[in-house]
């Protein structure tokens, strides 16, 4: 049984420290790559952000440049979403699937690989939240804890929307990466990365598209981004739980349909699924959830339906008072 001292949140889970065995052999057969919808949204991602950025240099308004680095910045989100998922080794099969995953995914958002990626993310997964967790070790301290108050969680976003907290991140994100346990056996080759660049920074200066570049790629990537990619790491786990399993620290976050066309997360907030049943594809983790729904798993008052209701969850009082079953009901009908 989970361990009420340790408890992070009310679990949405009925179940102890794992999955039942009869739910695991159910899901072997939503296990797998899955090419198809990975392929799909990489599509989708390079479509939305490219039309958007077509219009924006077309009608050249302030409003529509607000609205497109919205735009872009929710879709490198989903770039970045399927590096995670090449990480796994969910995406696209071999070693070609890691080079075109950088190519089209990881390399545009500057800083990330797949190999950097999977080589920390891994960790994660088989260290969850110890001493050799990197994400435990570097989402630590009073900027990750909640709940927190609406004052600091103000001042928090608004230095990721201004790129105040961009440069920690990194820095962050690059202290974390000192393992080499899970590097990949054939990772891309350094050339290949350098001659990306240096392919790009000469189509930007032979047409003449660094203005462009700059406005409606580079300031998404420092600013918007940041707060997407936190508020992301918020609905992943409860921060500062040492030693916390899953079902301890890990929230059910189930986005409405407006959260899934304003902020697509590739059904990421069915993150416990992922933890426990790491080779399943994102398209499959609804499936995940039906299974467990079957099999009454689900502590229905205890998941959160919207992002809005897992944020008012994460501003309540300091005290943190255990949710009711009348502030359940609340959360639901939050919507956003």
């Amino acid at each position: 049984m989970i361990d009420e001292s340790k408890r992070a949140m009310p679990s949405p889970f009925r179940l102890g420290a794992s999955p039942p065995a009869q739910i695991r052999m159910e899901i072997r057969r939503f296990s797998g790559p899955r090419a198809a919808p990975f392929l799909t949204q990489l599509a989708l991602a390079w479509l939305v952000i490219l039309g958007s950025i077509a219009v924006a240099a077309h009608l050249q308004t302030w409003w529509v440049t607000a609205l497109t680095v919205l735009i872009v910045s929710s879709r490198q989100n989903v770039l970045g979403l399927l590096v995670h998922e090449q990480a796994h080794k969910l995406g696209i099969q071999g070693r070609k699937g890691d080079i075109l995953t950088n190519f089209l995914a990881g390399y545009p958002l500057v800083l990330i690989s797949v190999e950097k990626y999977a080589n920390v993310h891994l960790a994660h997964h088989k260290y969850y939240f110890t001493d050799k967790d990197p994400d435990h070790l570097r989402k630590s301290g009073d900027e990750w804890a909640t709940p927190k108050s609406r004052r600091d969680f103000f001042k928090l976003l608004v230095k990721d929307v201004l790129g105040m907290n961009t440069l920690s991140l990194a820095r962050g994100k690059g202290r974390a990466a000192v393992s080499q346990e899970f590097m990949r056996a054939k990772p891309t080759p350094k050339a290949v990365k350098a001659a990306y660049f240096l392919t790009l920074a000469s189509v930007l200066t032979y047409f003449d598209l660094w203005p462009l570049f700059l406005l409606y790629w580079v300031l998404p990537i420092l600013t918007v981004s940041q707060l997407i990619v936190r508020w992301g790491a918020l609905t992943e786990h409860i921060y500062n739980t040492p030693n916390a399993r899953v079902e301890e620290n890990t929230p059910l976050v189930i986005p409405s349909m407006l959260n899934r066309i304003l902020l697509p997360n590739l059904n990421f907030s069915f993150h416990a699924y992922h933890h426990w049943h790491p080779n399943v594809s994102f398209s499959n983790l609804p499936k995940v959830h039906a299974l467990y729904l079957k099999y009454d798993l689900i502590e229905e008052k205890n998941v959160f339906h919207g992002y809005g209701a897992f944020l008012k969850f994460m501003l309540r009082d300091r005290e943190g008072r255990a949710e009711t079953a009348d502030e359940s009901k609340s959360y639901r009908a939050s919507g956003f």
